[in-house]
């Protein structure tokens, strides 16, 4: 059975209306499976994660599309995210018998259609870009609705589908193939955003941490900051050398952490390593963990880590 990742991330996290009725227009479509969403009222932003064949994620994702276009406005919508759409990016990552090939095609048929159903423009990121310079979502996405929609004029910068100005309410969408990819933030207990940015510049830097990306960000509700990171490839960049580097940058700061957070879902093995290092474990081997044992772990195909989301 060939089993594709999608997921989406929508511009709305405070408004549970809203987000339920997104959640419910993808929940039960044949062929498909939600496993999880993930909302942040700082972030502005939901995170949805689905499994599936093809032909279902295809359907689901245009519902998403049609619900999302309906009940958010990016003229009144402000969040601590960078953003350029109501359905900002959709990613597809190859799972079970699936080829990066297959999410690409996939990716092409999504962003074709939702160009022309919902005259909304559509940029091709990741392994799905038409050129090297839309692989990093972030060239896309660099100053978010207002500035892409000014270099979309510009031929090196017109979408890969749909018009050449953005959708008035629904703005910009980017839709992509990575491989797997784990959304992870760690909270100071500062008010300080420069102390955040500082630290997330320094995981940038080419003496900071490898296939890494990193923002600060305000969480005014909870009178803290936080580094917001995606790890495009948690084998060569573990989740606990990410964790020590903040922990090692916020120390020199005299800055305490709080807490840590995965958004969305995570490889079992992404937490095994994490627990093997930390735990000094010898002589483990991964045929130790029981749910390996019924549920072997899936196999991803290769991808060049690009992107984030």
């Amino acid at each position: 059975m060939t089993i594709i990742e999608a997921v989406p991330n929508v511009s709305e996290g405070r408004r549970p209306e809203i987000i339920n009725s997104i959640v419910d227009s993808v929940s039960a479509v044949e062929n498909t499976r939600l496993l999880d969403h993930t909302s942040d009222p700082s972030h502005n932003r939901t995170v949805l994660t689905l499994v599936g064949n093809a032909k279902g994620l295809f359907h689901a994702m245009v519902r998403l599309y049609e619900a999302a276009i309906q009940t958010i406005d990016l003229r009144n919508h402000d969040g601590e995210h960078p953003r350029i759409g109501a359905v900002d990016v959709v990613p597809f990552i190859p799972l079970q018998q699936a080829s990066p090939s297959d999410c690409i095609a996939l990716a092409r048929q999504l962003g074709e259609t939702v160009a022309k159903r919902f005259r909304i423009p559509v940029y091709l990121y990741g392994s799905a870009a038409s050129h090297i310079g839309r692989q990093p979502l972030e060239n896309i996405r660099r100053g978010q609705l207002r500035g892409l929609s000014k270099r979309m004029h510009q031929s090196p910068w017109q979408p890969d589908f749909g018009p050449r100005s953005h959708h008035p309410t629904a703005g910009i969408s980017a839709i992509g193939v990575r491989g797997p990819l784990i959304a992870f933030n760690v909270n100071l207990a500062t008010h300080d955003i420069q102390i955040a940015r500082d630290i997330s510049s320094a995981i940038r830097q080419p003496t900071g941490l490898s296939y890494v990306k990193a923002i600060g960000v305000r969480l005014a509700e909870h009178g803290l900051v936080q580094v917001s990171m995606n790890l495009t490839n948690y084998q060569r960049t573990p989740i606990h050398h990410a964790f020590n580097f903040v922990k090692q940058e916020a120390d020199k700061r005299s800055v305490r952490i709080v807490n840590s957070q995965v958004v969305g879902l995570i490889p079992a093995g992404a937490l095994i390593s994490t627990a093997v290092k930390n735990l000094r474990l010898t002589t483990f081997r991964p045929d130790q963990v029981l749910d390996e044992r019924f549920c072997p772990q899936m196999a991803f195909p290769e991808l060049p880590p690009f992107g984030e989301e």
